[in-house]
């Protein structure tokens, strides 16, 4: 018999073409950070960051955008698995600064120099599956925890301070943020690639309480942090009224699946029962009595709408949603004012304390900041309960086909209504306390683009998350806010933004 010897398949390695890419677009990258940007000082001032050629003499003095892509330079090099997210980020900095410069006449050096880096690491990069961390200990889990949440309030701060507040603080303003964009997408990819987002998740779900009472905590910090200004302590505000009535449509749509096109509307019963007892009643029972009224009304609502399903439910809440417009607006009942709004709501006091009022060293709106992340944290613990419990796994059998869920026994019907009726007090609970910031309601307030901008912050963020309406209703409020100095331009832009998001993210940016 002879003896057939087989060898062992000869192992390549691997070509030049393939290994120097990485390397040299790291390598150009640096480059492209340390060289000057801007060929003359424009009219405005010097360009941000030692970035034009009469700062050359210290390339080395790097910060704001050229940090980053310092940054980013390195984790291109010493991060394989995070490369085409940091790639993705070196292009979104390249790209923003390039073209501001051009718009501002200006030649840019280093610009196309990144551009050709961030190419070579988006080309060298691959998607790899991410490791499976394993979970720790409580007390490694619990520290692990409270650095990714002060990782978290850090980068809010930082996106919501950077490029300033206005045009009129920061000529380029908008180019410093829309980079700062860049490389917090970067950051965020580069952690999900090596799975370390996949793991915090694991870790939150398995140490609920811990996680959710830090979170609560980082959130009171914001006001110390260097957005504790009363501007931005009013836009939060504002967001977590829209968070936490996004957290009811989450209910809604999210787990029953229930497409409601009309939900402003009890965002605006809530708020006009508010306004029209706040004069008799104090505030903690005018609230209750916006919530009662919204769930009333969120019954009234879901009952016609138990035979219908699909696009017929949305058409039935898209035409409840313009029956409240119509009725507000011509003063129907003369509850809410008409054309005249209802003007002169008083605010929110305790103690003798106006929470519009600064308080102590904290900047005014800072209390109504406290109402509006207490509110939050409230909705966020309704839908944590309700998403785990008998009638949230019934919500979600009706959300993925509802007829099998009543052939298995789920009153289908009874749940429905539930969710409109949970969905609608968060709303009116929501709407009381925008009443009371506000100091005035009007029906302008609650017109069909609401409803439409509260669906997008679910979907945005993700159906049915729990950080999802949080995360989606903080993106439509915060860009709109930042890209201001974009005047016509800036709703284009932040239509493009959702278009591409929905495009490359359709699960929503917290998936479940």
């Amino acid at each position: 018999m002879t003896q057939v010897t087989t060898r062992p398949p000869e192992v390549r390695p691997v070509s030049d073409r393939r290994t120097w890419r990485p390397v040299a677009g790291a390598v150009v990258v640096l480059a492209g950070a340390l060289l000057p940007w801007a060929s003359v000082v424009l009219p405005a001032g010097a360009y941000p960051d030692l970035a034009t050629l009469q700062f050359f003499d210290a390339p080395y003095l790097v910060t704001g955008f050229r940090l980053h892509l310092v940054l980013l330079g390195l984790a291109a090099a010493l991060l394989p698995r995070a490369r085409r997210s940091v790639g993705i980020g070196v292009l979104i900095i390249a790209l923003v600064h390039t073209g501001f410069l051009i718009g501002y006449g200006a030649l840019s050096i280093g610009g196309p120099v990144a551009l050709v880096g961030g190419a070579l690491v988006v080309w060298s990069g691959r998607a790899l599956p991410a490791p499976e961390l394993k979970l720790p200990g409580r007390a490694v889990a619990w520290l692990a925890l409270l650095a990714a949440f002060a990782a978290l309030l850090w980068l809010v701060t930082q996106t919501l301070t950077a490029g300033g507040q206005s045009r009129a603080t920061n000529s380029y303003g908008a180019a410093e943020f829309l980079a700062f964009c860049g490389f917090g997408l970067a950051l965020i990819g580069s952690l999900s690639a090596y799975g370390i987002l996949t793991w915090l998740a694991a870790l939150t779900e398995r140490h609920r309480l811990f996680a959710f009472t830090v979170m609560l905590a980082c959130a009171l910090m914001l006001p110390l942090t260097e957005a504790g200004t009363g501007y931005w302590m009013t836009v939060a505000a504002t967001i977590g009224i829209y968070a936490a009535t996004a957290t009811g449509l989450n209910i809604v749509v999210g787990l029953a699946g229930l497409l409601d096109l009309g939900y402003v509307a009890f965002l605006g019963l809530g708020a006009f029962t508010a306004a029209n007892l706040a004069h008799t009643l104090p505030f903690p029972l005018a609230a209750l009595a916006g919530a009662a009224a919204a769930g009333v009304f969120g019954v009234v609502v879901g009952a016609p709408t138990l035979r219908v399903r699909g696009d017929y439910l949305a058409i039935v809440t898209l035409a409840f949603g313009e029956i409240f417009f119509r009725a507000a607006q011509n003063n129907i009942g003369g509850l809410t004012g008409g054309a005249n709004s209802i003007p002169g709501i008083p605010q929110i006091t305790m103690f003798g304390q106006d929470f519009n009022e600064p308080l102590g060293a904290l900047p005014a709106g800072f209390l109504y900041y406290v109402v509006a992340v207490l509110m939050v944290a409230g909705a966020v613990a309704v839908l944590l309960n309700l998403k785990s419990s008998r009638m949230g796994r019934a919500w979600r059998a009706i959300k993925e086909d509802e007829d099998v869920a009543r052939a298995m026994g789920v009153r289908t019907g009874r749940a429905k209504i539930l969710a409109f009726l949970v969905g609608a007090m968060l709303a009116g609970l929501a709407g009381a306390v925008f009443a009371h910031k506000m100091g005035t309601v009007g029906y302008e307030s609650f017109d069909f683009s609401e409803s439409v901008t509260l669906l997008a912050a679910v979907v945005l963020g993700g159906m049915g998350t729990v950080p999802g309406a949080i995360v989606g209703a903080s993106l439509l409020f915060v860009l709109p806010e930042k890209l201001r100095e974009f005047s016509d331009y800036r709703l284009m832009l932040f239509g493009l933004a959702l278009i591409l998001i929905m495009r490359f993210r359709p699960q929503g940016l917290v998936s479940s």
